[in-house]
């Protein structure tokens, strides 16, 4: 009878537990798309579709779309890893807010014009760095 109980205790434990990871991930979710990473990946995404031959653009384009939940489950594992729920909780509200809003709508611009300083900066680098390797 105790083996019994002992185990309708874990079984209703582990059911807990996966029910609050649920609602945790659930939270980070939102605020991964809420913070403007989508809006990051559309820019990264036109970026490489620039690569692509023109005639395959709808089919990279719906692959492209097809691999991000993947890439947001591993995003999710992180999050949850480095935060707690309660602080993602926080995340969500900041990302709510007027300020938290802004930033989100600037994201993509901002990742997109960041690139082109890095660009910029790099070429400028590799020129001081073929100094010293002289």
């Amino acid at each position: 009878m105790k083996k019994i109980i002992l185990a309708l205790a874990f079984v209703l434990t582990t059911q807990f537990v996966a029910a609050q990871d649920a609602a945790f991930k659930a939270d980070v979710m939102k605020v991964i798309k809420s913070s403007g990473a989508t809006a990051q990946m559309d820019v990264a995404k036109k970026q490489i579709m620039a690569m692509v031959p023109e005639a395959k653009h709808a089919e990279f384009s719906k692959d492209f779309d097809a691999s991000m939940p993947a890439l947001y489950d591993k995003l999710a594992a992180i999050y949850m890893k480095e935060y707690t729920h309660a602080e993602v909780k926080e995340m969500i509200k900041f990302y709510e807010s007027p300020v938290g809003k802004k930033i989100a709508e600037k994201a993509g611009i901002l990742f997109e014009q960041s690139m082109l300083a890095g660009q910029e900066w790099g070429a400028g680098l590799q020129g001081m760095m073929m100094k010293y390797m002289e």
